[in-house]
C-alpha cells in the first residue's frame, strides 16, 4: 500500500468510497443527507471542491492500483481573535476505507500521512468532525491522539 495524492481531475476515483461513506450517513441521519445523490453531480461537486487551493485528497492505493481508502482535508489559516490565538489547522473533512480493508491500518496510515503533510505546510493543529453514530471514526481519532473538544447540537425544521 502506498499513500498518494488524488488531484481534482481524478476525483471520480473516490466516488465508490464517497458513496459508501455517504450511504452510512444517510442511513443514520436521513433528515440531513440526500439518500442517493446522482453520481454525475457528485463527481462534478467533488472535482470542483478538490480544485480549491486549500483542499487535499490522499488515498491509500494497493500495488494493483485499487483504492483502499481516502481522506480529504483542508488547511485553514485562522487569524488571531481577541478570544483565540492564531493557528493553521488541518481540518479532516472525509475519511473512508473500503470495507474489506477496515481495521488493517489504512485509516491510520492516511491520517499519519495527512498529519505529516499538514505539519510540513505549517499546521499546528489537526482537527476532525465525525457523527455520533460513527464509532469507527471516533476510535480512529482517539487512537491518533485526538480528543473531542466541542459538541455540536442542532434542531431542524
Amino acid at each position: 500500500m502506498k499513500i498518494i495524492e488524488i488531484p481534482a481531475v481524478e476525483a471520480d476515483r473516490l466516488l465508490p468510497l464517497l458513496q459508501d461513506l455517504h450511504a452510512l450517513h444517510a442511513a443514520h441521519q436521513p433528515e440531513r443527507h440526500t439518500p442517493a445523490p446522482d453520481s454525475t453531480g457528485l463527481a462534478a461537486w467533488l472535482q470542483e471542491w478538490l480544485r480549491e487551493e486549500t483542499i487535499f485528497a490522499l488515498a491509500a492505493e494497493s500495488p494493483q492500483g485499487a483504492l483502499l481508502g481516502y481522506l480529504i482535508y483542508e488547511l485553514q489559516n485562522r487569524p488571531a481573535l481577541p478570544i483565540r490565538m492564531a493557528e493553521t489547522r488541518a481540518m479532516l473533512h472525509h475519511i473512508s476505507v473500503t470495507e474489506a480493508w477496515r481495521r488493517m491500518g489504512v485509516g491510520k496510515a492516511l491520517v499519519e500521512a495527512m498529519r505529516a503533510q499538514a505539519l510540513a505546510a505549517g499546521a499546528t493543529v489537526v482537527a476532525a468532525t465525525y457523527a455520533p453514530f460513527n464509532t469507527a471514526s471516533a476510535a480512529l481519532m482517539q487512537g491518533m491522539g485526538m480528543d473531542p473538544v466541542l459538541t455540536m447540537a442542532e434542531w431542524r425544521a
